[in-house]
C-alpha cells in the first residue's frame, strides 16, 4: 500500500515539476490561471523564467523525496530529512490549503477570478489530498 501512495505522490509532483519546467522555458499551455490574481487581468506577482525553473527543481526534489525515502532510488539523504521530510511537506501543504486569506486557499476572499475558481476546484483539494496521502504514508511505515 505504501508503494502505491509513494508512486501517486511522486507522480503528481513530477507532473507539476514538468509543467513548471515547460513554463520556465517559454511554454504557454495551461498558464492562464495558475498565478493568483486580484482581477482576471491583474496578477499578484509575475514570476520570471529563472524563478519558475527554480520552483520546478523544488517540485522535482519533492517528487524524488518519497522515492528516495522508500528506497526506490538509492541515494543517501541526511537522517533529519528522512525523519522529518514528510512532516515538513505535510505542514507546507496544510498551510497552502488554508491559504493567506486573500487570494489562495480555503479561506480566500477573492473568489471570482480564473485562478480563484481553479484554486477552489483543483489546487486546494489537491493539496488536501496530498496531505492525506502523506498521512497515510507516515502511518504505513
Amino acid at each position: 500500500m505504501k508503494d502505491i501512495l509513494v508512486f501517486i505522490f511522486s507522480s503528481i509532483f513530477l507532473v507539476i515539476s514538468l509543467f513548471h519546467f515547460y513554463w520556465g522555458f517559454g511554454g504557454k499551455f495551461g498558464s492562464g490561471a495558475v498565478i493568483p490574481t486580484k482581477t482576471d487581468a491583474d496578477m499578484t506577482f509575475k514570476p520570471g523564467k529563472i524563478a519558475t525553473i527554480l520552483v520546478a527543481f523544488v517540485f522535482l526534489a519533492v517528487a524524488l523525496f518519497p522515492l528516495i525515502e522508500s528506497k526506490w532510488i538509492n541515494i543517501q539523504l541526511p537522517e533529519i530529512l528522512i525523519n522529518y521530510g514528510y512532516w515538513f511537506l505535510g505542514a507546507v501543504l496544510i498551510i497552502r490549503s488554508i491559504g493567506e486569506f486573500k487570494y489562495v486557499g480555503l479561506f480566500k476572499k477573492v473568489k471570482n477570478t480564473a485562478f480563484a475558481k481553479n484554486d477552489t476546484k483543483y489546487y486546494t483539494p489537491l493539496c488536501i489530498s496530498l496531505v492525506i496521502i502523506i498521512t497515510l504514508i507516515l502511518f504505513k511505515q
